[in-house]
């Protein structure tokens, strides 16, 4: 007699997915403030306790850029500020962990595109994040690396922090200051516009520092595991990838997109108990 596969249950929005949105909310407020209050120091109106840092010094990838420099001759690429340095070396200890936790739950810019995605869901309903061929995806989620190459072989030439021009992550929270470049405000725009068709367009197709914390994925400590054995194909792990990786047709998780998110797992979308979930390295 064969036993037969758990039936489906109906899928319910769980305790982690509030704890991730409410910590997504949390940061996204900080450094709005944060970000609010260094234009109020400027005017002799800041709040006193807030930090009066720009966002330059509260970005673990300006640690990243400036690395070289700080290496060669033991100062900073201009903007760039010692904290940084030390929110990426904490960004990269978790990502060792655990995986880009900084990108699924801390970012500001990717909490910004999920909320225009549930905007994109309700125009174009099953068709949202659908629209861009499944191969031409797939080549398209390199890009961020060469842009990655990029921001780091020019800022080390430069000397200066040549991405805050460009940066959606900078615009977003100073679009009313005069320190935002126009660059900065049109990517800004483009990220915007293109979050209504696709979820996170930012973080799967340029950000430099989801690229830097994805290879992370390779050999991060705790790994997403799909049991197969008690897998139904419901495909629901799927459909709740914000990053759209197909969680259903694989046993670990390593791909280098994926944000650590923990959207797919049991205590989130999948209705089976200990089906999908966080264990310690193997393969089983």
């Amino acid at each position: 007699m064969e036993l037969s596969k758990p039936v489906k249950k109906p899928i319910k929005r769980s305790k982690s997915n509030k704890i991730r949105n409410w910590v997504q909310l949390f940061f996204f407020i900080l450094i709005a403030l944060i970000s609010i209050n260094h234009t109020l120091v400027e005017e002799g109106k800041g709040i006193a306790f807030l930090s009066s840092a720009s966002l330059h010094a509260l970005c673990p990838f300006g640690g990243v850029v400036s690395l070289y420099q700080f290496i060669t001759t033991g100062t900073f690429v201009q903007k760039v500020h010692q904290s940084s340095l030390i929110l990426m070396i904490i960004s990269v200890v978790l990502a060792l962990f655990a995986g880009p936790v900084f990108c699924g739950w801390v970012c500001p810019l990717g909490t910004f595109q999920e909320w225009v995605a549930k905007l994109g869901r309700k125009l174009f309903k099953k068709r949202y994040n659908h629209f861009i061929p499944a191969k031409v995806d797939n080549v398209l989620r390199y890009l961020r690396y060469l842009v990655l190459i990029w921001v780091i072989f020019m800022t080390a030439k430069s000397m200066t922090l040549v991405f805050a021009n460009v940066d959606p992550y900078f615009a977003l929270f100073n679009f009313w200051s005069s320190e935002v470049a126009i660059g900065g405000l049109i990517v800004l725009g483009l990220t915007i516009i293109a979050s209504l068709f696709v979820e996170r367009p930012w973080c799967k197709y340029a950000c430099p520092y989801g690229a830097f914390l994805g290879i992370f994925n390779l050999f991060r400590v705790f790994r997403l595991r799909r049991n197969a054995t008690t897998c139904i194909d419901c495909k629901a792990c799927d459909k709740a990838c914000p990053m759209n990786i197909e969680v259903s047709k694989l046993s670990v998780v390593r791909n280098h997109q994926c944000i650590s998110c923990m959207e797919c797992t049991s205590s989130a979308h999948c209705p089976v108990p200990s089906t999908v979930d966080f264990v310690i390295g193997g393969e089983k």
